[in-house]
């Protein structure tokens, strides 16, 4: 892997323009071909998990599934509801809808209890999927119909509208991201190269490597479907890799530069930084890459495509840094080499390179580690098994609709729309396929079972059954007068499904059934993934082990990644635990607590973290092991190659803080938590675990780290430079 490194950024070093404006077509190109063939987007299908996907499924094999619908409630703009505008409101607005071709039916008005409120109910046509696309038809109809009289108020609400309403403010939320993101990125790699040059470079090469994973995953999505989630991902892992991955390559080269104190050529020192952070790149990537993977065996069309999003960004991230970025540093090197060369023609001091030696500050926070590593171990242990305990009363839920900000028009219209029509809040689907000539028997007890729940006070009057054509396949729908987030919507189900239908259904020879519905996919969603974690999470360990005993040859290495990168994560979901599961952040994060956590939120952050853990474990760790192949002892190596590394990895740190913090300022709550947990992780992994606990324990198992084989001085090697201990 080496040889490889070197030889890519040889080729490019000898043919900077060349290499630049090939990095440029292939990013015009990924972005050509992907904009020409589309995205393919995930279809209803795709998300069937559990009972609830397998009777959607039935009731979609006999065309009864529920179709998506709008809700148009019309109210007098002030007092009660009276008159006979409402009533030929109704009617305008009836007639209109169904001119339109979207729409599939429009039901009767309906009145609410206390008569201030009308409800039109508009069906449309196609997948629940794909009806927010075709909503802005009726919401045009909506509005004419409000300025026709203007004495009344129509608001509209639906899944329709408030799935395309979360749409347009996740859009506007990431614009906000990137604005609050790019700056202090830049920012942070000015601090870090003090030159403006060098800190353009990470940013533009990420940039850059964003735009072409965008193309290439258009063109993945034709084997992965895209759940809406892809650009999103590539967004905020493109960037934090993409930075980390050229600021890794970018200060080892400046580091041999001022070593090398005008002694090597700009070409030896780009394939000197390829021969060791190259190599450090590409393991990470690799890392990255592999350890992502493993989401897809958690069968599920959104962790599909944020895999699928993550290494295809990655990938092209490692690229970036091998083609690229060695043709830049070419051009800046020779530059700097000129701008020398016109200093010492007028007889002036050539300028100081900044190197990495790691200064006073890292000797300082190293010195517990130091002098005391078994205390310092045991300390950051301690404290890190403190955040660990709030797990205990972990919670995981399925964030439903009502989980939405109120900050979208048609959330605040499903608020009234479930105060005033409380009947209408939650429906139940019981989807029964049979033979065609057991119908009259389905149809038979699926009436008992409604007038068992008809008695039962967690369901509200009103259910209605319904016969497939073929008559295999018959559909009762229950409703149910509590928000489908409350305790009462998930007793019903559990009454259904366990109570009900065995008595009913169940005793016909030869039938299948199952109950679908919101309800039932906030229940079975969360068992679905809880039953993937452990299969997912084993494959993780596994993968982490392999790529550490792969990049080190050491067991003892991968066992401590495996075991530091638990730690992190764990650490890291009981903050999070203590933060979103209870009330007294909200004012400080900007939202509502559900008392429980997103259900893709844990899986996500330990693909993700052991991911980018092991960025900061290659990079460390390479930079001891090459201490020990130049002869130098492990106690020295350990101090060494952490504290030159130490300011590489809080640059790298921060960066991807401040990317992932960004994502706390939007408003829907599952990626609010998201990028909490990972910027908490991240924060944790970088400076309690590299700079305490990872030394400590190094320094307590010497030679033993490298067991069962010690590294053997490479001959070719130089020597490095001799460091002084910590003090």
């Amino acid at each position: 892997m080496r040889n490889l490194t070197v030889r890519m950024a040889r080729v490019s070093a000898r043919h900077p323009w060349r290499a630049l404006v090939g990095w440029l077509l292939f990013v015009a190109l990924c972005l050509g071909v992907g904009s020409a063939v589309g995205t393919h987007s995930a279809a209803t299908a795709d998300y069937r998990v559990g009972e609830a996907g397998r009777a959607e499924a039935m009731a979609a094999g006999g065309h009864l599934e529920r179709p998506a619908a709008e809700q148009v409630l019309i109210s007098a703009r002030s007092g009660a509801l009276d008159g006979s505008d409402a009533p030929s409101a109704a009617r305008d607005l009836t007639a209109r809808m169904k001119r339109l071709p979207e729409v599939a039916g429009v039901a009767a008005p309906v009145r609410s209890k206390d008569g201030n409120v009308l409800m039109v109910e508009v069906s449309l046509k196609g997948e629940e999927r794909l009806a927010k696309d075709k909503v802005g038809a009726l919401v045009a109809q909506t509005a004419a119909v409000r300025k026709a009289y203007p004495t009344l108020l129509l608001q509209e609400t639906g899944s329709p509208s408030i799935s395309e309403g979360v749409d347009r403010q996740r859009g506007d939320d990431l614009a906000l991201s990137e604005k609050l993101t790019l700056p202090v990125t830049l920012l942070t790699l000015l601090v870090a190269f003090g030159s403006l040059t060098m800190a353009a470079v990470p940013l533009l090469l990420a940039l850059s490597s964003i735009a072409a994973a965008v193309g290439l995953s258009m063109l993945a999505s034709h084997l992965s479907p895209d759940a809406g989630v892809g650009t999103n991902v590539i967004l905020m892992i493109g960037l934090a890799v993409g930075v980390d991955y050229t600021l890794f390559h970018l200060k080892r080269e400046r580091e041999e530069r001022a070593r090398g104190g005008g002694r090597l050529s700009t070409e030896a020192l780009v394939e000197l930084a390829a021969a060791t952070s190259g190599r450090a790149v590409v393991v990470s990537g690799l890392a990255v890459v592999a350890s992502t993977a493993t989401l897809y065996l958690a069968s599920d069309v959104i962790f599909s495509s944020l895999a699928t999003g993550t290494i295809v960004v990655v990938l092209v991230a490692v690229a970036s840094s091998l083609t690229a970025l060695p043709a830049l540093l070419t051009l800046l090197g020779r530059r700097a080499e000129r701008r020398a060369l016109r200093r010492a023609s007028r007889g002036k001091a050539p300028r100081r390179v900044r190197g990495t030696d790691g200064g006073r500050f890292w000797s300082a926070l190293l010195r517990p580690a130091a002098r005391h590593p078994l205390a310092t171990l045991s300390c950051s242990l301690l404290a890190l098994a403190s955040l660990v305990l709030p797990l205990s009363g972990l919670k995981i839920t399925e964030m439903s609709r009502d989980t939405h900000s109120r900050e979208i028009p048609a959330m605040r219209v499903y608020d009234r729309l479930n105060t005033e029509f409380p009947d209408r809040r939650v429906a139940h689907q019981v989807v029964v396929r049979a033979g065609a000539a057991q119908a009259d028997e389905v149809a038979a007890q699926l009436r008992a079972l409604a007038r068992k729940a008809d008695a039962d006070p967690l369901f509200a009057a009103g259910s209605r059954v319904r016969v497939s054509a073929d008559r295999r396949v018959t559909s009762l729908e229950l409703r149910v007068p509590h928000l489908g987030n409350s305790p009462q919507a998930y007793d019903s189900l559990e009454h259904l499904r366990d109570d009900y239908l065995p008595a009913t259904v169940g005793r016909i020879g030869g039938a299948e059934y199952g109950v679908t519905g919101d309800v039932a996919r906030y229940t079975d969603y969360p068992a679905h993934q809880n039953g993937k974690l452990p299969l997912v999470l084993g494959a993780l360990l596994l993968v982490t082990f392999l790529m550490t005993l792969y990049a080190f040859r050491s067991v003892v290495l991968g066992l401590i990644g495996v075991v530091l990168n638990l730690l992190s994560a764990a650490a890291a979901l009981g903050l999070l635990v203590l933060v979103f599961q209870h009330t007294w952040a909200e004012g400080l994060l900007g939202f509502h607590s559900t008392g429980s956590i997103g259900s893709r939120v844990p899986l996500f952050l330990f693909v993700i973290l052991f991911g980018l853990s092991m960025d900061y474990q290659v990079f460390v760790v390479s930079r001891i092991r090459e201490a020990v192949l130049a002869g130098v002892s492990t106690r020295q190596a350990v101090l060494d190659g952490i504290r030159r590394s130490a300011g590489v990895v809080t640059s790298a740190a921060v960066v991807m803080t401040t990317v992932f913090a960004s994502f706390v300022f939007l408003h829907i709550i599952e990626m609010k938590q998201i990028g909490f947990v990972l910027a908490a992780a991240v924060l944790i992994d970088a400076f309690v675990v590299r700079v305490l606990v990872l030394p400590s324990a190094l320094l307590l198992l010497g030679e033993r780290t490298w067991w069962p084989v010690r590294p053997a001085r490479a001959v070719e090697s130089a020597p490095a430079p001799a460091l002084a201990d910590v003090p």
